[in-house]
């Protein structure tokens, strides 16, 4: 009977005894295998972290902040897009700096994408603020990038959705700042649907602007969507404003040449 009892007992504590020597087994192979990758990766780590750099892009959809770590990379460099950074056969893009204020233009905004950005200038020297447009690339497949006229037209038609986006390069007050914008566009939009200058005046709060401060003008057909420096959207509904609008930033006379020019190159580069 005690020998039946030992046989019995020997039956359900064997696999026991085998399940925790195999574990002990496993937890030990575990540990040395997670030490050796953990040496592994740090030795790594550290001969990463000497050529990575982080990308912080604000975009500008809530203020939503996209961070890229860019491990050893290959650049590519465009005078009128972002730089390109290859990582693993995926391509990861840096802001772009406007030259004249150092001023940087994220990839994206609003969903749309970075085509140029330029400076205005006031009284021939004062660098009032840095400007620049992202497009749809979608929309603008239509067009042939040879064709410098077809994309002065398509810049010139609000039913090409875009953002311009305005970021100041010095400290401005509110009253200077929408009195060159409605000066710009007044002669543009002879004489009619003056009014939507007056609202576009009430947009903007009665807070001086600082140097940094963002604004965002985004244009789809008779609409204009402006999101003002304190991050409060408004719309205004005129097709003869958005008409004028767009001739003021890529038409025959803009207030920056240098943004409508690089605007023309990267929508190229882009098609």
């Amino acid at each position: 009977m005690f020998t039946a009892a030992r046989t019995k007992s020997n039956i359900l504590v064997n696999p026991l005894k085998r399940n925790i020597e195999i574990n002990l087994f496993l937890r030990s192979n575990i540990k040395n295998n997670v030490t050796k990758s953990f040496a592994s990766y740090t030795k790594t780590s550290e001969a990463v972290m000497n050529n990575a750099s982080i990308l912080l892009a604000g975009l500008c959809t809530g203020g939503i902040i996209m961070m890229s770590l860019a491990y050893p990379y290959e650049r590519e460099s465009s005078s009128t897009r972002s730089d390109k950074i290859y990582c693993d056969g995926m391509i990861l893009f840096e802001p772009t700096k406007e030259p004249s204020t150092g001023i940087l233009f994220p990839r994206l905004c609003n969903a749309l994408t970075f085509v140029g950005c330029g400076v205005r200038v006031k009284w021939r020297f004062v660098k009032v603020y840095a400007v620049g447009t992202y497009i749809d690339p979608i929309a603008m497949q239509g067009i042939q990038k040879e064709d410098i006229a077809s994309i002065e037209k398509a810049l010139l038609n609000p039913m090409y959705p875009r953002t311009i986006r305005i970021v100041m390069n010095r400290a401005l007050s509110i009253d200077k700042f929408t009195s060159g914008i409605m000066e710009s566009l007044e002669p543009r939009m002879k004489g009619k649907d003056l009014d939507k200058l007056e609202e576009f005046k009430n947009l903007n709060p009665n807070v001086d602007l600082l140097e940094g401060s963002e604004m965002e003008m985004t244009i789809r057909g008779d609409t204009m969507l402006f999101k003002n420096a304190m991050g409060v959207v408004g719309v205004i509904r005129s097709q003869v404003f958005c008409d004028a609008l767009c001739d003021a930033y890529f038409g025959n006379d803009p207030v920056s040449p240098a943004h409508k020019d690089h605007v023309i190159k990267g929508v190229q580069d882009l098609l």
